[in-house]
């Protein structure tokens, strides 16, 4: 027999990242959705038209026939947006399906008053333009967190324990589209070029590329280099209290 090489005891990226996706649900499912959501297969998926999405009995297991969703999160985002930001994607995706297994999905994606009534009671309000004020129900959606509200107290929680999200994407987009795919907008999309957004609990800042001025978020000394072709791989650049580089 050939030699046998010992497991390696350290977390590997695919099982990092995933385990974190995998804390956050089990932890929203406990504290928001009392523990009543099946467990679901968490997918990364680069699709730039949204945040996330969810899909309904997407996978079959080969050996028993069973079904389970698909809750796809778009890693291209996670260093451009707060954790918080992203992780109320995540949430956004857990109300459609806790309204697939309890309640009476709307049309295709159409999003209905029951969905938009319990994003509110949740504490992500729901909002066309991702502001107060927009449309609460429709094809395309978005949200924005009630301050204090049950998700926003939730992931104050989650943070509290120095949860991160590991692995970021070195060549972020510049600033996220409006619409999700099968016609939800993804959630929070303001979020990610709003200059008002403050630095959040996971210690994260915002960095801008020197040649478009797009800006992202990171942990401190994150080396970023922007994907625009027009910008020559130009390196981010910290943005300091006042707003300037």
């Amino acid at each position: 027999m050939g030699n046998i090489h010992p497991i390696n005891t350290i977390p590997t990226p695919t099982v990092e990242t995933y385990a974190e996706l995998q804390t956050a649900f089990d932890h929203f499912n406990a504290r928001i959705f009392d523990g009543k959501l099946p467990a679901c297969l968490i997918t990364l998926q680069r699709n730039k038209r949204t945040y996330g999405y969810y899909s309904h009995e997407r996978f079959v297991c080969g050996e028993t026939g069973e079904l389970t969703a698909e809750i796809a999160m778009n890693p291209s985002y996670f260093v451009a947006r707060p954790i918080r930001e992203t992780l109320s994607t995540l949430v956004h995706e857990m109300a459609h399906q806790w309204q697939y297994h309890y309640g009476k999905p709307g049309r295709r994606g159409y999003h209905n008053h029951q969905w938009a009534d319990f994003m509110e009671q949740i504490g992500l309000m729901p909002s066309n333009t991702g502001e107060p004020g927009g449309r609460r129900v429709g094809e395309q959606m978005t949200h924005y967190i009630i301050d204090d509200g049950l998700f926003d107290r939730a992931c104050a929680d989650l943070m509290t324990t120095e949860y991160t999200l590991s692995w970021f994407d070195r060549f972020p987009p510049i600033e996220p589209v409006s619409v999700e795919r099968g016609g939800c907008a993804s959630a929070g999309a303001l979020a990610a070029v709003n200059p008002t957004i403050k630095e959040n609990g996971s210690n994260r800042v915002k960095y801008r590329c020197p040649s478009c001025s797009s800006q992202v978020w990171g942990k401190p000394e994150l080396k970023l280099v922007c994907g625009e072709e027009a910008c020559n791989e130009a390196r981010y650049a910290p943005v300091g209290k006042e707003g300037t580089v």
